[in-house]
């Protein structure tokens, strides 16, 4: 994995800078993906593979299920703002895979910007820096499209 310069996904592994993409794991014997990338054996109970391959997975779905944050995570959650500020939480049926993903929202946009069926990409965006890096994040925008459910 290739990360642009100054620019470092906050947890190494689980997702690509350029171009963003989650990474997950795929059983080439099931066709099973599971996200995070963490496990050593196909989570179908039929199957029982130890061989999965890491995989980028689709950088587009559509939204699920959404809400948002009215109240403020506990730590390691760095508040963006203060005093803190609610923002949207999207459920996102990837377009690919067909499995569902739990995510923030893209900074700008808020619940009101969001219902079943809104397309959305994956992009990512900085939540900190130490002054040589950015830490980053991945989060879903909308992009304005609605898909019949």
């Amino acid at each position: 994995m290739e990360l642009a310069q100054g620019r470092v996904p906050v947890i190494e592994g689980w997702f690509t800078v350029e171009p963003p993409a989650l990474l997950g794991r795929r059983c080439p014997a099931c066709g099973t993906y599971m996200f995070p990338p963490t496990g050593q054996w196909c989570p179908n109970p039929r199957c029982g593979c130890d061989d999965l391959e890491t995989v980028p997975l689709s950088r587009n779905g559509t939204v699920w299920s959404y809400t948002d944050a009215q109240y403020q995570p506990p730590a390691p959650y760095l508040p963006r703002t203060d005093p803190y500020e609610p923002f949207a939480i999207a459920a996102v049926e990837l377009e690919k895979e067909r499995m569902i993903i739990l995510g923030q929202v893209a900074d700008g946009y808020g619940v009101g910007d969001l219902s079943v069926g809104t397309r959305v990409e994956l992009v990512v965006e900085p939540l900190e820096s130490d002054g040589e890096a950015a830490k980053l994040v991945w989060r879903w925008r909308p992009l304005g499209e609605e898909v019949d459910q």
